[in-house]
């Protein structure tokens, strides 16, 4: 499958009840354009404003990986979120073609409650981002999991959307309330499958446990025999 080189322009999409035609890019999408207009800290729409949990969607397809449908993902979970219940809720922040500072640097401008990362995954070797080059390069889980523990006391979520994460969302789950990894291989209808689902539930205001149950009866649903590969990690049940 084949997807468009990203731009590394700065986008920033404003939505009220119109669809969205171009993803490409990193950018901000808001869900309720009072917030982005509030001018008084006491009006309602700012009181919005702070208290909107921010989604940041990281991607990462390089160079001589197989090409995964990370914009059709990306595009189905915002409109999932644009059509919710609860949409002026959420914020959603994007950035592709992510290398090791891209992430760092989205945590601290952003500080989100949820990140979504999607790409390819080296099981035991790490999460595959992209170099200067925009070849693969392997991130250690241990580092990742460092990086996040860091941010711990603003995030709330964490969701690996990529082959065997596992590996990962467990070192980064003591830190986290909730990871969510895979424990083999997903095809990317099963992946967008899932984020569908998910995010559907979380902008309808359910838990990130029904959510999650609900990413993986989206892909049972879907006729996909996948729906046991995504693996709910919370960090209440660690010892």
């Amino acid at each position: 499958m084949s997807q468009s080189d990203s731009p590394s322009a700065q986008n920033i999409f404003n939505i009220s009840d119109s669809s969205i035609t171009n993803l490409t890019g990193s950018g901000s999408i808001h869900y309720n354009e009072g917030i982005q207009g509030a001018q008084t800290q006491n009006s309602p729409a700012a009181t919005q404003a702070s208290t909107a949990k921010t989604i940041l969607f990281l991607a990462a397809n390089p160079k001589g990986t197989s090409r995964l449908r990370l914009d059709e993902e990306m595009r189905e979970i915002d409109a999932g979120l644009q059509r919710a219940k609860r949409r002026d809720q959420f914020v959603l922040q994007q950035r592709w073609a992510v290398q090791t500072r891209d992430i760092q640097r989205a945590l601290l401008d952003f500080k989100p409650q949820i990140v979504h990362f999607s790409g390819h995954g080296g099981g035991e070797e790490g999460l595959v981002l992209e170099d200067e080059t925009g070849t693969a390069k392997l991130v250690d889980t241990e580092a990742l999991a460092g990086l996040f523990e860091l941010f711990s006391d603003k995030l709330e979520c964490i969701i690996l959307n990529a082959c065997y994460s596992q590996v990962q969302a467990s070192a980064i789950a003591p830190h986290v309330p909730y990871v969510i990894g895979m424990n083999k291989a997903i095809g990317d209808v099963a992946a967008i499958e899932f984020a569908v689902g998910f995010y559907d539930a979380l902008g309808a205001g359910e838990s990130v446990e029904f959510a999650y149950k609900l990413g993986c009866v989206n892909i049972r649903m879907a006729g996909i025999a996948e729906y046991l590969t995504p693996v709910l990690m919370p960090k209440s049940t660690l010892a």
